[in-house]
């Protein structure tokens, strides 16, 4: 038995060598048929390989909160429709590069439910990016300095889906209006974005110095997204 988990280890199966090794040690292994032994390996196997590609999936979104579909709070005074949250766990609005956008007052929510999205998107198998907006846009100043920024602008487009939380809390210089028209437009009807704001829509364009610029980017992303407008007290004051 040894020799073979060791083989099944050189081929980089080690969910195949993990489940051979539990079918020996509960003395399974001489009650199952070949194809039933054969089944068990490869759903070890499949399980131990699901799970190591979710935990990397987890670990390049970055998240800032462990959020869940399950925790949120979609009872009527919150403003979060329970049947378009239950729609979009589905995931079909990443696959068609639809938008997401979440705004409230501070501290009712807005962070919480985009990441229970994103966590459900990595548990879907999509690779997810979150970012704070304020830290972003700095970052993508270095990167313009480094000589960087191709290769940053191109990591944010291949996301299948894009969290950019603290949206506009404070106006874009003219070159920050610029790179967020650039990866907008990047991700335009191809990926999915989520956008988290303490500012409703309509007052999104006073963020913006060019109207021209500010007309393209909403354009974009407003008409044809999912809208949650979170309502209720601070839930950290509750805490």
């Amino acid at each position: 038995m040894e020799e073979q988990k060791s083989k099944l280890q050189a081929l980089r199966l080690s969910g195949m060598a993990g489940c051979l090794q539990t079918l020996y040690e509960t003395r399974k292994i001489h009650e199952l048929s070949l194809i039933d032994g054969l089944q068990m390996l490869i759903q070890a196997e499949s399980d131990v390989r699901w799970n190591n590609r979710y935990s990397r999936l987890l670990k390049n979104a970055n998240f800032r909160y462990t959020s869940s579909l399950e925790q949120i709070d979609t009872g009527g005074h919150r403003g979060i429709d329970p049947g378009m949250l239950s729609t979009l766990a589905v995931g079909n609005y990443i696959k068609n590069g639809e938008s997401i956008l979440i705004t409230g007052a501070t501290g009712v929510g807005k962070s919480m439910l985009a990441t229970a999205l994103g966590h459900q998107a990595c548990r879907q198998g999509y690779s997810v990016m979150y970012y704070n907006t304020q830290k972003l846009l700095p970052a993508l100043k270095v990167a313009r300095l480094e000589g960087a920024l191709i290769k940053r602008l191109e990591k944010l487009a291949k996301a299948d889906l894009l969290i950019l939380d603290d949206f506009g809390l404070t106006a874009l210089d003219g070159q920050q209006q610029n790179d967020i028209m650039e990866i907008i437009e990047d991700r335009h009807a191809r990926k999915s974005t989520i956008i988290v704001s303490q500012l409703p829509v309509a007052a999104w364009f006073d963020i913006f110095p060019e109207q021209t610029i500010a007309d393209a980017i909403l354009d974009r992303i407003v008409h044809t997204a999912h809208r949650f407008t979170i309502k209720g007290e601070s839930l950290r004051k509750k805490r």
